[in-house]
């Protein structure tokens, strides 16, 4: 019988942005659908949220924010990845991110953008077909 990879999930609050209510139910909501979930809690660096993904040897990574700096934010973010070696991990965002700033989050490695109402099941399913790829 074979087992089935448990999906690690890193939940982070990068910046300044101290509002983590949806972080904490997204983190709550993948637990809850089989996955382990490390949450670093608010007002993280782009560095410590590249060196707990390191780490924790996770699958995936969740950026929230809600304070209007996410391209900044998520693009220092997915510097230290690569500086780190963790390139190719699936990264995806929430928060309050407008709908003109995706298309740039994509090019910079941002597999997908959940923003406010996203269903926590289609958050999950969608980590678990990317991770099936």
């Amino acid at each position: 019988m074979s087992q089935q990879k448990i999906i690690r999930v890193l939940i982070a609050k990068p910046g300044l942005d101290g509002h983590d209510r949806g972080a904490k139910v997204v983190a709550r909501a993948l637990r809850d659908a089989g996955m382990e979930v490390v949450y670093t809690g608010i007002r993280q660096t782009p560095q410590t949220i590249a060196e707990v993904a390191l780490q924790e040897d996770v699958d995936v990574i969740g950026l929230s924010s809600l304070s209007g700096a996410h391209m900044s934010l998520f693009t220092r973010v997915m510097d230290e990845l690569n500086r780190r070696g963790l390139g190719d991990l699936l990264v995806i965002a929430g928060g309050i991110i407008p709908d003109e700033d995706q298309e740039e989050l994509k090019k910079i490695g941002v597999s997908a953008v959940f923003g406010p109402g996203s269903s926590t099941q289609d958050m999950a399913e969608f980590i678990r077909t990317s991770m099936q790829n």
